[in-house]
C-alpha cells in the first residue's frame, strides 16, 4: 500500500478537495499534494490530523476494510516469561495488533527497513571502537 494513494482514495471517497484539508487541518494545500502523490511520507501526527480531517479512526488509513484485521500473534503466543514489566507488555501487545492490520508486504518493508536501519547502527558502533 502506497500511503499517499490511499489518503488520496479517503479524501475523494469524502468528496473534498486538498483546499478543504488544508482548512480542516492547517496543512498546506502542496504539501497535501507531495503527499498524495509519494513525495513526501507524513509522520504519525501528520496522519492523524488527516484521520480527523476525514473523520475516521487512525487505522482506517492503513487499512481498507470496515474492520482492522485480527493480530498475527496474542499475548499468549509471546508467553509471560518475554514480557516481564507492564510497559513492555503494553509495547508487545500495540505491536502484534498493528503488525496484525499490515499487509504481508507492508510487514516486509517495515521487517527490511529495520535491518537496514540495524546494519546501520553496528557499523557506527564498530567505528567508534576503533
Amino acid at each position: 500500500m502506497v500511503i499517499g494513494d490511499r489518503l488520496r482514495e479517503l479524501r475523494e471517497s469524502k468528496k473534498l478537495s486538498q483546499g478543504n484539508i488544508e482548512k480542516r487541518t492547517g496543512l498546506l494545500r502542496c504539501y497535501v499534494s507531495r503527499v498524495e502523490n509519494g513525495h513526501t511520507v507524513p509522520n504519525i501526527e501528520t496522519l492523524e490530523k488527516l484521520a480527523a480531517a476525514f473523520d475516521v479512526p487512525l487505522w482506517k488509513i492503513f487499512y481498507e476494510g470496515d474492520q482492522p484485521s485480527p493480530p498475527l500473534l496474542s499475548s499468549r503466543d509471546l508467553g509471560q516469561s518475554e514480557i516481564e514489566s507492564g510497559k513492555d507488555r503494553e509495547f508487545y501487545l500495540k505491536l502484534t495488533r498493528l503488525l496484525g492490520r499490515m499487509t504481508e508486504k507492508d510487514r516486509h518493508l517495515l521487517f527490511f527497513a529495520a535491518q537496514r536501519m540495524d546494519s546501520r547502527r553496528r557499523v557506527r558502533i564498530i567505528k567508534k571502537k576503533r
